[in-house]
């Protein structure tokens, strides 16, 4: 099977290493980024076959990966527009709609677009996927083991629900991070060093978030039981209720999402 990825960045550097751990073979993954040195780091990470431009990668692969920027991916596909066959299309361009992608790839419909999101650069990631009808079952299939090679998928029927994605997921680490953030703020004003407040931060978080992934019982539940009447998550959870810490959160994916809307409105106009 022939794997040909349009760029190769951080994410293509991602899916990349997990394909070839999970078992895909280096000499069929072929990459076109005009950038010498993320070449000569991807051929020399991974042993497969980096090019310059389009002119020498194979045609007709079996799969295309576009993993450039939604800005540059007009033009960086164009060279390809009739030497795809009946390959499968794989975007992990955030905000570009598949009738966009379509039509710039010159009517191709075997199209699935993703949204997967930065902790797939350690193989932690989770992505949202949607397909084009013409899609066949077994091109889903191939299009969920590429991504799953960086953590776990998640099938949407709707496109119009990506946006969605992208607002959860896609953009939700950086929520995380802020969090992380204000617990280690709030460290330090309890006079305890950097370190030990990164500590303290990060390893709560990943703790509390493993017990929510291997517990059946909602989050709630979990939250009550670990506030006791009168005591101190309590003191702490009221002043943030006060603050509107948990409806500012729905609020901002909220507006994620209709930022994303909004974006791919604007990419997907030429």
């Amino acid at each position: 099977m022939k794997i040909l990825f349009l760029g190769g960045g951080n994410m293509a550097n991602a899916l990349i290493g997990g394909m070839v751990k999970q078992g895909f073979t280096a000499a069929d993954i072929h990459v076109i980024d005009p950038g010498e040195e993320a070449r000569t780091k991807l051929a020399s990470a991974y042993g497969i076959t980096c090019h310059a431009s389009a002119d020498a990668a194979p045609a007709s692969p079996d799969v295309l990966v576009l993993a450039v920027k939604p800005q540059q991916m007009k033009e960086a596909v164009a060279p390809l527009v009739g030497k795809l066959g009946k390959a499968v299309v794989i975007s992990i361009a955030a905000g570009l709609d598949m009738t966009a992608l379509s039509r710039w790839l010159g009517g191709h419909r075997q199209i699935v677009r993703c949204m997967p999101n930065t902790p797939a650069l350690i193989g932690a990631g989770i992505t949202g996927l949607c397909a084009l009808p013409e899609v066949s079952a077994d091109q889903r299939a191939v299009a969920d083991r590429v991504l799953r090679a960086v953590g776990t998928t998640v099938w949407i029927e709707d496109e119009a629900k990506i946006d969605g994605v992208t607002a959860i997921s896609g953009s939700g680490p950086a929520y995380v991070f802020l969090f992380i953030e204000a617990l280690q703020q709030a460290a330090a004003d309890l006079g305890f060093t950097p370190e030990q407040g990164r500590q303290l931060a990060i390893e709560t978080v990943q703790g509390a978030a493993a017990l929510a992934a291997q517990s059946t019982e909602p989050a709630s539940t979990l939250r009550e039981r670990v506030t006791s009447k009168g005591g101190t998550t309590a003191a702490a959870l009221n002043v943030m209720a006060e603050r509107g810490v948990k409806e500012g959160i729905v609020a901002g994916c909220m507006a994620a999402a209709a930022r994303g809307q909004e974006l791919g409105k604007i990419l997907g106009a030429d």
